[in-house]
């Protein structure tokens, strides 16, 4: 998988269930708004990994990874289906990540 695959599908699965979380709320918080808003800045940076812009492509990673971390702690307070979707939503990041890192990792063996 190519690193702008994987951030599309992340993107993807982090504004569904992220939106899908929120509506679902009986009480939404703002906050609950994190994943989806997320999710779209990975989309609009899709264009710029395809294109190999490695100042992208970092960002992404860092968005990446801070969205991973956040999403510990809601992940400890919830039981049931919303913790199947912040699980699905951290596996998601997780798998991202991975595929940047490979794909940073080759890059460098083909550099050198």
């Amino acid at each position: 998988m190519k690193p702008f695959q994987a951030n599309l599908i992340n993107a993807v699965i982090l504004i569904g269930l992220g939106l899908w979380g929120y509506f679902s709320s009986v009480s939404p918080s703002p906050t609950a708004l994190i994943a989806p808003i997320s999710g779209v800045l990975l989309l609009l940076m899709t264009s710029g990994i395809r294109k190999e812009n490695k100042v992208i492509a970092h960002i992404a990673v860092v968005l990446t990874l801070l969205l991973f971390v956040a999403l510990f702690m809601p992940l400890m307070r919830q039981t049931g289906l919303p913790k199947m979707r912040i699980g699905i939503m951290m596996f998601s990041c997780l798998v991202a990540l991975a595929v940047f890192i490979k794909s940073f990792i080759d890059a460098r063996k083909a550099k050198a």
